[in-house]
């Protein structure tokens, strides 16, 4: 069965001007309704407020404080109860805790018009049997480092990060358009580990700075993102995607974009993946990233180099990557101000053109990390979209670690509004290919033909291109197997293809052009010894016919078949 397209309900949320400060509005911005697209005013609860502060002393006691309520902050005298000593033994408070907020926060995003698009959204993707993507907009920057992930419609309900039926993530709308970038069959990972320690100069007042063994740290990672199957699966399965990494240890900026760059112009594999472990601060440009002891990449730099490079999916082991900045102030004494806006590293990342960039709301544990990379790193070799294989390895952390511990909420995925999600091209769209020892090759070895660009004066070696499985198109597009960029070749311009034959002495195989370009396509006859133009045509190719596409200005092609 084909997949399908999941189809899409994007809600963002933004504060209103009012007196109190606690006005809010909620609307749909994308959907596949026309009427689905409504709006809905609704005001902020001193409750959920207080539920929110009883998270952050039971699961991120040290973590930087956050007040959402604008009409609490305010008030100096404004303070919760902290808990008290029999809820915090009890084992089953954490785990309501985390619920009821969860429960809370559901209720509050999807009430009134929200409330029925969700559902007649939902109910198209089960007629379609596929997910519903959900992608959420959190434009107040005080309302980001809320867990919406723990989002959940009633008590026995899956979360909304963790539903099967379902696939969370957040986006943001303020973005630069996605640079086409091809589909790579691979993992092409960069594994970037951080400097060790933070100065203590630049250490907030509750972080504690610790080291890192980063050779054992970055071999352990490593093997962990190579080895992405279970050891009783079946690994020699053909449907994997094949992973490759690179690891670089505390690295300058400038060896970071020169390793970042190298393989484009060395014409190997592009990276699609970089994976950053090590320390991370927040800040106004995206927050700081510590590469070397005195060498640091905030989140604006990187973007530049990501970007230009065409790097799919950034991963962040970093504290703080997925939220913003905060302003503290002095005069209040540990009561925050107005986070910065669009300040995280990975709203930053998406914002310059990154399709997908997963960070962290808080610190996780190294056994946590590891865990989550190994499930994360699984489910990509296996063609999931990103947003499901977050949602699996997310199920992993919440199975080893517990409901009732933060573990599985810390990850937090953003992704471009217009990326579909997928890393590498699904069974579906991956070209059929015959395998060598099929019975219906009939035991035939098939004569190998190629394209081959005439070498200029300019050029150390020459340049050709296997026709594989009989068939290859020609084009300025990035879908094309073969793509060259000169102004007069079309999108879609050409392709070869084989026509009968089996390969064997008495059937040989017949190569033609087929022709659908703008221009045409330029056809060397040798025996009048002229070009001879075809346009929307076929044409017979034999060895040595040699090709211009588009115009008599453009480079020498020259079609050559190999004896079997």
């Amino acid at each position: 069965m084909r997949k399908c397209i999941s189809p899409t309900l994007s809600i963002a949320i933004a504060r209103l001007n009012s007196p109190t400060g606690n006005h809010f509005a909620t609307w749909v911005f994308n959907s596949v309704n026309a009427s689905d697209y409504v709006h809905h005013d609704c005001i902020w609860p001193e409750s959920l407020s207080q539920l929110w502060q009883a998270w952050l002393e039971m699961f991120s006691p040290d973590s930087l404080p956050l007040a959402v309520s604008e009409s609490a902050m305010s008030d100096p005298q404004f303070s919760l109860p902290p808990l008290s000593a029999a809820l915090e033994t009890k084992p089953s408070y954490s785990s309501r805790l985390m619920q009821q907020l969860g429960i809370d926060l559901w209720q509050w995003l999807f009430q009134g018009a929200i409330q029925s698009s969700f559902h007649r959204c939902q109910g198209l993707a089960l007629g379609q049997k596929c997910p519903l993507r959900i992608r959420l907009d959190v434009r107040s920057p005080n309302l980001i480092p809320l867990p919406w992930e723990i989002m959940q419609s009633q008590a026995g309900q899956p979360a909304i990060s963790l539903s099967p039926r379902l696939l969370f993530s957040r986006t943001t709308c303020d973005v630069q358009p996605l640079s086409d970038r091809p589909l790579i069959q691979a993992l092409n990972i960069l594994l970037v580990l951080g400097h060790n320690d933070i100065p203590q100069c630049q250490t907030p007042p509750a972080t504690n700075s610790h080291g890192l063994e980063l050779e054992k740290e970055a071999s352990q990672i490593a093997e962990v993102l190579a080895n992405t199957t279970d050891p009783g699966s079946d690994s020699s399965r053909s449907d994997r995607l094949p992973c490759f990494i690179k690891t670089l240890i505390q690295p300058s900026v400038a060896q970071l974009i020169t390793e970042l760059e190298t393989p484009q112009q060395l014409g190997q594999i592009p990276y699609n993946v970089i994976f950053y472990a090590g320390h991370g601060l927040t800040g106004p440009d995206g927050g700081l990233l510590f590469l070397q002891e005195q060498t640091t990449i905030n989140g604006t730099e990187l973007a530049q180099v990501l970007v230009r490079c065409g790097i799919t999916l950034a991963v962040f082991n970093a504290c703080w990557s997925a939220v913003p900045a905060m302003e503290l102030s002095s005069t209040l004494q540990n009561i925050t101000l107005p986070a910065i806006p669009s300040s995280s590293l990975a709203k930053v990342l998406i914002h310059h053109g990154v399709p997908a960039v997963l960070g962290m709301r808080d610190s996780i544990t190294d056994s946590e990390a590891l865990s989550f990379i190994q499930t994360f790193a699984r489910a990509l070799s296996e063609r999931m979209p990103i947003d499901r294989a977050v949602a699996i390895a997310r199920q992993q952390l919440l199975t080893l670690y517990k409901f009732n511990q933060p573990a599985w909420t810390l990850p937090i995925l953003y992704m471009h509004p217009e990326f579909n999600g997928f890393l590498a091209p699904t069974e579906d769209a991956i070209r059929t290919q015959l395998p060598a020892n099929s019975p219906t090759a009939l035991g035939y070895c098939l004569p190998r033909a190629y394209l081959k660009l005439q070498q200029t004066t300019e050029e150390v070696t020459s340049k050709s291109w296997l026709i594989e499985a009989g068939r290859v198109q020609i084009g300025r597009s990035e879908q094309n197997d073969i793509v060259w960029h000169e102004s007069w070749i079309s999108n879609q311009h050409a392709e070869i293809f084989c026509r009968n034959g089996n390969g064997s002495p008495t059937n040989p195989p017949t190569y033609f052009l087929r022709d659908f370009s703008r221009y045409g396509t330029l056809v060397w006859e040798e025996q009048k010894q002229q070009w001879h133009r075809i346009h929307h045509q076929e044409v017979q190719l034999s060895s040595g016919t040699k090709l211009k596409f588009g115009s008599s200005q453009g480079r020498i092609w020259e079609f050559l078949i190999d004896s079997p």
